[in-house]
């Protein structure tokens, strides 16, 4: 008996990079994908997993949330951003602490196994925590803490002493899983000082970037009226820009704004459901495709989703831009697919580990059951199948670092009642301290 192995046999393969025909087997050793073909051996494996009937593609890439707002989902409904933010979730993020982060962690963790998402890159408070959760679970994650400092000093200092400690403590922990990046939250919330000060940082530790940019009309208007600039024009002006920022939503962008993004090869995350939920506009996604800009895809919390369902955010992704552009042919399903994997994880700085189907990369794998009455009969295509007919409770099977995380539906790594029933506590006692 070989220890590790798992062989999942008679699957359709669909990866954005790579075209496999008719059914394969795939074998999985450890935590890598070691061998793809027509069979392979039975003998001496551990797991046999038989995907008849099911299409097998790459674990999906949330390039951006905020798991532990799983506690907040419902809670400030068809508000604007603004009234959103300050008259009902900054009040109730005032009572937050380390506990709460985790269980509401480790409620959006069961959420992104059992909708198909193996990899999520998060921006929050209580890291350390989050990142006990995301240990536990088994799933892959890129965190970053949430620095606001409002141009007040001594606020600066801890906001970046907060965010070394996360990476000197959590970087490349969870038998390598977990990544940190920098989070400065946004150029509305982030002093010069602070965003020039992480930029500095970022190239000495050679860490990520993450940050919400240009999400709404507002936050354009008020950096002009500020800085006599754009958003993208001041980050760019002060060196802040480059191949290892992330820039979540960039909803409002002018032409130049577009070159600038492709100048410094800075990634995008987009967020149609939270964006078109808090009414913040449309971002022009198939303009930055055009441009060969780096475009992946985030949910958002699931305070302004409100949920954390990857396909049905493709789904929408690709559906939007069809209306907005008046163009059927735009962000079609297979980009949509890309979008979700390979995308995400060039997003992240992780396409050489995942992101697609190749013998070397890491088994970040699900299996998505199309015997189900929203996917009968078969499309002309895998991946139309996936992004116009499936959600996320068609994932069958969900694997991440060659761990089995859920198998014909079921969790085999959290207890999900046990889960939902401290959520609720949580939820319950954070409205209650208001």
């Amino acid at each position: 008996m070989c220890d590790n192995t798992i062989l999942i046999k008679n699957a359709l393969i669909l990866s954005p990079n790579n075209s496999f025909e008719g059914k394969k087997s795939l074998l999985i050793k450890d935590d890598i994908i070691s061998e793809i073909s027509d069979e392979i051996d039975e003998s001496n494996i551990e797991k046999i997993i038989d995907a008849s009937g099911k299409i097998l593609l790459p674990g999906f890439v949330n390039t951006h949330t905020h798991l532990s707002m799983t506690l907040f989902r419902g809670l400030a409904d068809d508000l604007s951003l603004d009234s959103w933010l300050n008259d009902h979730i900054w009040p109730m993020e005032a009572n937050l602490n380390g506990d709460y982060c985790y269980i509401g962690a480790l409620l959006g963790a069961v959420e992104l196994i059992k909708s198909g998402t193996t990899t999520f890159s998060d921006m929050y408070f209580y890291m350390e925590d989050v990142a006990r959760a995301v240990d536990e679970a088994g799933i892959r994650a890129v965190l970053s803490y949430g620095m606001i400092d409002f141009g007040d000093e001594e606020r600066r200092q801890n906001e970046i002493k907060e965010n070394l400690t996360l990476f000197e403590n959590c970087n490349g922990m969870a038998d390598g899983r977990i990544k940190v990046f920098f989070g400065p939250h946004s150029p509305y919330t982030a002093s010069e000082e602070l965003l020039i000060k992480v930029r500095e940082l970022a190239d000495e530790y050679n860490m990520g970037i993450h940050i919400h940019v240009s999400e709404t009309q507002k936050e354009i208007n008020d950096i002009l009226d500020e800085k006599g600039l754009r958003p993208f024009e001041y980050l760019d002006k002060i060196g802040f820009l480059g191949p290892d920022v992330v820039a979540a939503h960039s909803v409002w962008l002018s032409d130049n704004e577009i070159d600038i993004i492709k100048k410094n090869n800075v990634k995008v995350s987009h967020n149609p459901c939270s964006n078109m939920k808090l009414a913040s506009g449309i971002a022009p996604v198939s303009k930055l495709i055009e441009n060969d800009i780096c475009v992946s895809i985030g949910t958002d919390g699931a305070s302004s989703n409100n949920n954390l369902d990857l396909i049905e955010e493709l789904k929408t992704a690709s559906l939007l831009q069809k209306v907005s552009t008046l163009d059927p042919k735009v962000l079609n399903s297979d980009e949509s697919i890309a979008m979700g994997t390979i995308k995400g994880a060039e997003a992240l700085g992780l396409e050489c580990e995942i992101g697609s189907i190749e013998v070397g990369k890491k088994a970040d794998i699900i299996l998505i059951d199309t015997n189900s009455a929203n996917m009968v009969p078969d499309s002309s295509s895998l991946s139309s199948n996936i992004i116009y007919s499936a959600n996320g409770s068609n994932v069958d099977t969900t694997i991440c670092n060659g761990k089995i995380l859920m198998e014909n539906k079921k969790l085999t790594v959290l207890n999900e009642q046990e889960i939902y029933d401290k959520a609720k506590q949580a939820i319950k006692e954070l409205k209650e301290a208001i």
